[in-house]
């Protein structure tokens, strides 16, 4: 049975664009540079603002990417030791995300573990999303941050700082060849 939701039917968006914004945010937490995370947003937002309405949401569409690819890898390497992705990662996801406030309000909590919830069964990240009308402004920190905290779990799983980032770069750059 076909969803209206299934990621044949969604737009890939601006994946470079995004996975840059994320490599970029990951490279930050693990050089422990919290100190220039002021000027890092004001220059993600200045990207964004350069892009104009239809780039920011080829940048969105691509995060939700982003997202679908992790949960994606993650659903794997649990099938291959007998457990479920939505098990495995939806509590610490959540929790984690509980625990910071400053980026996860209250409020946008359900919707961002939708999303990974979404992706985890498979249904696109972006699609699930739009039942429920436009991004709101209150939510793209969020989404960016649910990208990187996928990212960095990937990575602590694999022991390799930079799985994440060159598991899409591999998958784009197939993506060409094919």
């Amino acid at each position: 049975m076909s969803s209206p939701c299934d990621p044949k039917y969604a737009p890939v968006g601006d994946v470079g664009a995004a996975l840059m914004m994320i490599d970029s945010r990951l490279q930050a937490i693990y050089d422990d540079r919290t100190e220039t995370d002021r000027e890092q947003q004001e220059m993600v937002g200045q990207f964004a603002a350069s892009l104009g309405p239809a780039g920011v949401d080829a940048l969105l569409d691509g995060v939700c990417t982003l997202i679908y690819m992790y949960m994606r890898w993650l659903r794997s390497a649990c099938e291959d030791h007998d457990e479920d992705v939505i098990e495995y990662v939806v509590p610490t996801f959540v929790g984690t995300m509980a625990m910071m406030p400053k980026t996860f309000r209250p409020e946008v909590i359900p919707t961002m573990a939708g999303l990974v919830i979404a992706a985890g069964n498979g249904l696109s990240p972006n699609l699930w999303r739009a039942q429920y009308g436009r991004w709101t402004d209150a939510e793209m920190n969020p989404l960016e941050a649910t990208a990187v905290l996928l990212a960095e779990r990937i990575n602590r799983i694999t022991d390799d700082r930079n799985f994440a980032t060159r598991l899409i770069t591999e998958a784009l750059t197939k993506s060409d060849h094919d």
